[in-house]
């Protein structure tokens, strides 16, 4: 099977795309006229009814799709391909709306799913295929990044920042520090996890046993540092005659120091028999006590192994909260106890022709239900390893419970639940059902559900609540990092919902709500109680603050009913006419942490060009976009600041079905969501004159990129070489009949070929502007050899 864009048509007001399935039946194996459907994800906006030659185009649910024969197909020959053409509403302009994995499902045997394990999508290359309006969407040229790229030269090693983050207060001194043997750590009480970090940290560069020399002291303390409130805030100096010495507040605060200390260290090297430190002192806090990132695992789902990884990561650029993302619509990933078909159905992801033995595929999980990122989820035990590992490295793990919308995988557990036990009469069939059999409201969410939502109408939704809510609370306790809060969800309730429940109008008329939103704040008032008894306070998307609308697109209005709760919102919503909502949140009380869509959202692409990854329905995100993201809008009361917590980056997994997908999407934008969450306001973002803050501001930049080209990255390829970050491609430029060339990331190694091949590890290397003639084709590499993405040139 192969699909690519036939053509986007812009001629008229409503643009739209038409698209093309060729699926070639394989030798001796012909497709018949009747009596099979082909069944596919596409995220959203696809036309259905009948297509030429006498096929069908239907919605099967949410984002699957199927394509089935009507009366006078003809059957397809065995070695013969049958061209599906369809159209989408809207222009498709990134690949993530293209069908993913497709399966074949004869109706003779309607329980088994045939995955089409040849696949492909074929990039647009064509004008036909690549028309687009001339705005946000437009085609990045190898020209438009090489102007983007110049805003940063590569800087001398010498000129860099030496620690990143970039730290509150940093004091050259006039020597250097030599070390031949590792340090001595010497430490004080409840630092086991540090003392152990710091000895491993050394031991990659220098031998523990050489006595020859007396070892440089390494002290690691817990103590007041000088005018800092921060638990995070740290004192490092190095000089030659006091040694080593880190300082914090807490063990938290030792920890963020030691991890400056590993960015003073120089890049590995193999053979290096010492090294060298330069004399300095530090003084450091964060800026923000609330540097977050949400993984998303619901989606798409990733094994633990995988969030460790993440946890070290955070752990290396001083972030300290993850938003764990472990439920929504196509996942539940944490077990229960009391409620094992959250697991058993409602974690697993694969065909059925019955309802309610799983859930359908999703987001190219195909037909199989041992699908690794599909079906997949976190026993207690590896949950609570999850949790000791973060609280060793001092973050803190907050779980989201997606309520009352993104709620379809418990919803379809528990209804199945409810009719296993009224099947072998049991008693409490209805204990923890979630779903008014009775309702015909009619709505849909974004995802394309219909029947996703949790009703509060039943006292049985919140028994589900408490009785999930008890048990992760005890799975905290257990791993000892006892929960303070728990994300609740919140975003994207349709329009539409619960307005037909019988048993949400008859709570309705018991309680004298209004409508919907009262019914709403309801609900919220429900959960907030049931997160209280268990010791938390609630937190959830910025919708649970919200006075909900009675009108789909209205601009959002704090809700006055809550500002006392001390509920904590994470706002994603700057889009246009709620550009400074989270700002007027904040102003009416609410305690925010900042998530914009169009600054901090991960999952959104780079840009509009169809070889990059990711979604692009709120942004399109470069590195520089979220770099230059200012927190503290001028709308903000001198109240409302103090209610801003910090920022959060937010990776949703529609379009991650491997970890070098994750990892291409979160980094290195994480490093900038990390800058501008620990370094102080930087004075680009406070100066009055345009001009000014614009130099000031390339300035910042310019030591930011060539921090991470020359040392960050480079870091990390050599001491884990196991992050498939994004390499962007180079940035082209005809100039005086040379090809001039450079990177966002200065340092980088660029190499280059003539003859419009792609580059290699051993293709030339970029020194200078090419002269050569032919078709130039550039790609950035990193330490391990990796290529990035290849732009291409011709010089005539």
């Amino acid at each position: 099977m192969r699909w690519e864009v036939l053509n986007n048509d812009v001629s008229k007001p409503e643009a739209h795309t038409r698209a093309r399935l060729s699926v070639t039946a394989l030798r001796g194996h012909a497709l018949p006229a009747q009596g099979w459907s082909l069944y596919f994800n596409i995220a959203y906006g696809v036309v259905t009814g009948p297509l030429d030659g006498n096929l069908m185009i239907e919605q099967v649910g949410g984002g699957m799709y199927r394509v089935r024969p009507t009366t006078g197909f003809k059957g397809l020959k065995a070695g013969s391909t049958l061209h599906v053409d369809y159209d989408y509403t809207g222009l498709l302009i990134k690949m993530e709306r293209a069908p993913a994995g497709p399966y074949l499902v004869y109706d003779a045997t309607p329980d088994v799913g045939h995955a089409v394990s040849d696949y492909q999508i074929v990039l647009p290359t064509r004008a036909t295929q690549l028309q687009r309006p001339q705005d946000r969407h437009a085609l990045v040229t190898p020209q438009d990044t090489y102007r983007r790229n110049a805003q940063a030269a590569l800087l001398p090693a010498a000129a860099l920042p030496p620690v990143f983050p970039t730290p509150l207060a940093l004091k050259m001194g006039a020597g250097r520090v030599q070390l031949v043997r590792a340090p001595q750590v010497i430490s004080g009480p409840g630092l086991k996890y540090e003392t152990a970090f710091a000895r491993a940290l050394f031991a990659r560069y220098l031998p523990q046993g050489d006595t020859s020399h007396a070892p440089l002291p390494l002290r690691l303390r817990i103590g007041a540092v000088d005018a800092q409130q921060s638990p995070e805030a740290y004192e490092l100096s190095i000089s030659g005659d006091d040694g080593i010495n880190i300082t914090g507040n807490t063990a938290a605060g030792v920890a963020r120091g030691l991890q400056s200390l590993h960015d003073l260290l120089p890049l590995p090297s193999p053979g290096a028999t010492q090294i060298e430190l330069q004399e300095l002192e530090v003084i450091d806090a964060p800026r923000f006590a609330y540097r977050g990132f949400q993984l998303d695992v619901a989606r798409n789902f990733q094994p633990k192994e995988v969030v460790l990884k993440t946890l070290d990561l955070m752990a290396t650029y001083k972030l300290n909260k993850l938003h764990f993302h472990i439920t929504d619509d196509e996942g539940w990933r944490l077990e229960i106890p009391g409620l094992p078909e959250l697991t058993s159905i409602g974690a697993v992801r694969g065909h059925s022709a019955k309802a309610g033995v799983r859930l359908p595929p999703a987001y190219g999980s195909g037909p199989r239900a041992d699908d690794p990122h599909g079906s997949g989820y976190y026993t207690r035990a590896d949950y609570i390893e999850i949790l000791r590992y973060a609280a060793a490295r001092h973050i803190e793990v907050i779980p989201e419970i997606e309520m009352p919308g993104h709620a379809r995988a418990a919803v379809k557990a528990m209804e199945a639940r409810y009719h296993r036990m009224q099947a072998a009469g049991e008693s409490g069939a209805a204990q923890y059902l979630l779903s008014d059999f009775n309702d015909r409201s009619v709505y849909r969410s974004p995802q394309e559900y219909n029947d996703h939502v949790i009703n509060p109408g039943l006292e049985s939704s919140y028994a589900f609540i408490d009785h999930v809510v008890g048990e992760i609370a005890a799975l905290h306790r257990e791993a000892g990092a006892p929960l303070k809060t728990m994300h609740v969800g919140g975003d994207e309730l349709p329009h539409g919902a619960w307005e037909k429940s019988p048993l949400a109008q008859a709570l309705m008329q018991r309680e004298k709500l209004a409508g919907v939103a009262d019914l709403w704040d309801y609900f919220y008032h429900r959960v907030d109680g049931i997160v209280r008894k268990h010791g938390m306070y609630a937190s959830g998307w910025e919708e649970l603050g919200a006075r909900r609308s009675t009108q789909e697109g209205a601009q959002q209005l704090p809700n006055p009913r809550f500002t006392q709760r001390g509920f904590s919102l994470y706002v994603w919503n700057n889009t246009p006419g709620n550009e400074d909502f989270a700002y007027r949140l904040a102003n009416a009380g609410y305690d925010i942490v900042l998530a914009p869509v169009t600054n901090m959202y991960l999952d959104m692409a780079a840009n509009g060009n169809p070889e990059e990854p990711g979604v692009n329905w709120g942004a399109y995100l470069e590195l520089d976009t979220v770099y230059g993201f200012k927190p503290l809008g001028a709308q903000l009361t001198e109240a409302g600041r103090q209610h801003i917590r910090g920022l959060e980056a937010t990776l949703f997994s529609e379009t991650i079905r491997n970890s070098a997908q994750l990892d291409y999407l979160m980094m290195p934008r994480l490093l900038a969501l990390a800058e501008r969450a620990w370094a102080p306001d930087p004075a680009w973002a406070q100066a009055v004159d345009s001009t000014q803050a614009a130099a000031l501001q390339r300035s910042a930049w310019s030591g930011f990129v060539n921090t991470l080209g020359q040392r960050v990255l480079p870091r990390l390829d050599l001491e884990r070489g196991d992050v498939a970050y994004r390499i962007a491609p180079p940035g082209l430029l005809l100039e005086g009949g040379k090809v001039l060339v450079n990177h966002v990331l200065p340092g980088l190694t660029l190499r280059y070929t003539t003859d419009g091949s792609t580059p290699t590890a051993r293709s030339k290397p970029v020194t200078g502007p090419i002269a050569a003639k032919g078709s130039i084709s550039a790609a950035a590499f990193d330490r391990t050899g990796r290529a990035g993405l290849v732009a291409r040139i011709v010089n005539r």
